[in-house]
């Protein structure tokens, strides 16, 4: 049974995982780049492992395959112990216009197939298996049922480490990056703590000059402690509190309408703030080794379409959706109804990819549906001549009534709720209770603040650029009012460590 994870915002990590992390990495910032990257290989798997150590040979049995596959790629010779001994050797650099030859087809499909395999086994297998067993109950042949004696445990991250990894060699395949001839480089790429097991999901071209070569100053550092302290004040001061408000109202089933609305907005705060409160932290801890990773959020709820909630919510995710999977696809280049097509069916691919349940399959075809209606419509249609805040309530509504599927334990439970939002709850005694719960101080007090950092404050990566006395002085609040409130709450979990 999976242990619990090392979360940023844990006094653990924070006083002592970071400070002996950052003391070993530090302590060699005048020897070479290599033994830094060792030390990050030493910290990566030190942070996934405190979970549960068994996944450990897991994330470097994918590695190593994917190291080898690219290299395979490079010098197209599939000796396997040819490429293991001439590894440290001047790697071919492929014409990205260039055709590839059997053996480069057999390693890009192998590492593809073995990554999603994986993947497949440990996030569908029990689902799979329900959705089977459900079937031939329902067709009354209980006989065909197949029934097992273990449940597949999900290992922490692999959603995120699997599909930077398929990155890499694809890059590779592509002709767009180089192969790594240093094994500890690339495994310093995919274990990287930061961004390990909740993103951002770095496409490998974009890091891997920086895994060859970095600086280390004090105004990265400064500007990282920066993106800590908000992120940190982000997760507890409002995720928290929000998410309990929507625990509540979710866990009543079906609550009254007003109830309804404000748990459901409050989950979409939640994990908004939880969210991208990580990747303010995972940006920040970047920074303060040496890295610049690419910026993950820019205040999605501002969005006045679907199409442009998607340009600002998980950037890493939608452009890794957009060059691995809607381009190779066709994206729009093979007329309008493929286009259609394959912007539902990506985000169909994106749901299924956050978990193993027909719930998320149903929010992603809400939003696949959704980017193709815009499609459709054009820039020109009526919905882009009303007035802004119009525009961006009515995004904000829809989102919203998708997260209650991303929510909700079941489909069941989400049809019920939104018979709530509609006003058509069923409302049991339970719900009455919820009221007088989520409507205390502390509570809408959180609320309304989400909603005025939501809207009107500005973007962390932005706010962060220049720090003087004022702002230093604010951080330090920050991240003392969060440290005193973190002792306080039993209640810190980070929603995406479970995909």
């Amino acid at each position: 049974m999976r242990g619990n994870p090392m979360v940023f915002s844990s006094h653990i990590f924070l006083f002592y995982f970071l400070p002996l992390a950052l003391a070993c990495y530090y302590a060699l910032w005048r020897a070479p780049q290599r033994w830094r990257n060792i030390v990050l290989i030493a910290t990566g798997y030190a942070f996934y492992g405190w979970a549960e150590p068994a996944f450990m040979p897991l994330m470097a049995f994918t590695t190593i395959v994917d190291w080898l596959a690219s290299l395979v790629i490079a010098r197209n010779d599939c000796r396997v112990w040819q490429v293991w001994r001439t590894a440290c050797g001047p790697v071919e650099t492929l014409d990205h216009e260039g055709t590839r030859s059997r053996t480069q087809k057999a390693a890009i499909t192998t590492s593809i197939v073995l990554n999603l395999s994986v993947l497949g086994f440990f996030k569908y297998f029990n689902f799979g298996l329900g959705s089977y067993n459900a079937l031939v109950r329902s067709l009354g042949i209980e006989s065909w049922q197949w029934n097992t004696f273990f449940e597949v445990v999900l290992p922490l991250g692999i959603s995120f480490y699997t599909f930077q990894a398929m990155s890499y060699t694809i890059d590779v395949y592509r002709g767009e990056a180089r192969a790594m001839r240093n094994l500890a480089d690339f495994a310093c790429f995919v274990s990287m703590f930061p961004h390990l097991v909740a993103g951002p999901i770095l496409k490998f071209s974009f890091l891997a000059g920086q895994i060859e070569s970095r600086t280390l100053t004090g105004g990265k550092f400064a500007r990282g402690v920066a993106f800590l302290a908000l992120g940190l004040s982000k997760k507890v001061l409002l995720a928290n509190p929000c998410g309990k408000v929507a625990d509540v109202a979710f866990l009543a089933g079906s609550p009254e309408f007003l109830d309804a609305w404000y748990g459901a907005v409050a989950y979409a705060f939640q994990i908004y703030f939880d969210f991208s409160a990580y990747s303010d932290m995972a940006i920040g801890l970047g920074l303060m080794l040496g890295f610049v990773f690419a910026k993950n959020f820019d205040s999605p709820y501002c969005a006045r379409s679907v199409t442009d909630f998607w340009r600002r919510w998980h950037i890493s995710l939608s452009s890794w959706l957009r060059d691995y999977l809607y381009v190779p696809l066709g994206g729009n280049r093979r007329g309008s109804v493929r286009t259609y097509i394959n912007l539902i069916l990506v985000m169909l691919l994106g749901g299924l990819w956050h978990g193993a349940s027909w719930n998320f399959v149903i929010w992603g075809g809400i939003h696949g549906a959704m980017l193709a209606a815009e499609r459709y419509h054009g820039k020109t249609g009526p919905f882009h001549r009303l007035p802004h805040p119009v525009q961006v309530g009515f995004t904000f509504a829809v989102v919203v009534v998708a997260w209650v599927f991303f929510r909700a334990k079941d489909l069941p439970s989400a049809l019920a709720y939104c018979r709530s939002l509609a006003g058509f709850g069923d409302h049991p005694t339970a719900a009455a209770l919820v009221a007088g719960v989520v409507f205390q101080p502390y509570y809408l007090i959180s609320f309304f603040l989400a909603g005025i950092v939501a809207w009107a404050a500005p973007q962390t990566w932005d706010w962060t650029r220049s720090i003087g006395p004022a702002k230093a002085a604010v951080l330090v609040g920050l991240f003392w009012i969060s440290i005193i409130v973190m002792t306080t709450q039993s209640y810190n979990p980070f929603i995406y460590f479970i995909f």
